[in-house]
């Protein structure tokens, strides 16, 4: 969010939604190779919905032209959202994959995920309910 709120003061509307855009279908693509990485490893697994896998190698060639060709034409745009995405990963080290994290930390992240959900109206504030349940 800090990086979205910096590019939009300083930058355009434009540039933005092309930060955004390429993010998308990067992520729209590893989800297309994360299913069928899924269907190949794990064929018994429960599904809900199973679709021929044609349609999904279809699109992840035709993304793969989007994703080139966004590449091609516009590689700072795609740098920069690149690291936009990349700017997660501490968060998620920090977050998530820390497991004996002090109890300040947890605190912290806590209140953090507190005071972002009654900011942004989400979800109902349960803070400190965690640690009694």
């Amino acid at each position: 969010c800090l990086a979205t709120l910096i590019i939009m003061l300083v930058g355009d509307t434009y540039t933005l939604i092309n930060y955004v855009s390429f993010i998308n279908y990067l992520c729209y693509g590893v989800t297309i190779i994360g299913l069928i990485v899924l269907r190949w490893r794990k064929p018994k697994i429960f599904r809900p919905i199973k679709v021929n896998l044609l349609i999904p190698i279809t699109y992840l060639a035709f993304w793969a032209f989007l994703l080139i060709f966004s590449l091609y034409s516009e590689p700072i745009v795609c740098g920069v959202g690149l690291i936009i995405i990349l700017t997660g990963v501490p968060v998620f080290f920090l977050g998530v994959y820390w497991r004996n994290k002090p109890k300040c930390v947890n605190r912290l992240i806590e209140s953090i995920t507190c005071w972002g959900q009654k900011l942004c109206f989400v979800v109902y504030p349960q803070c400190g309910g965690a640690e009694e349940e």
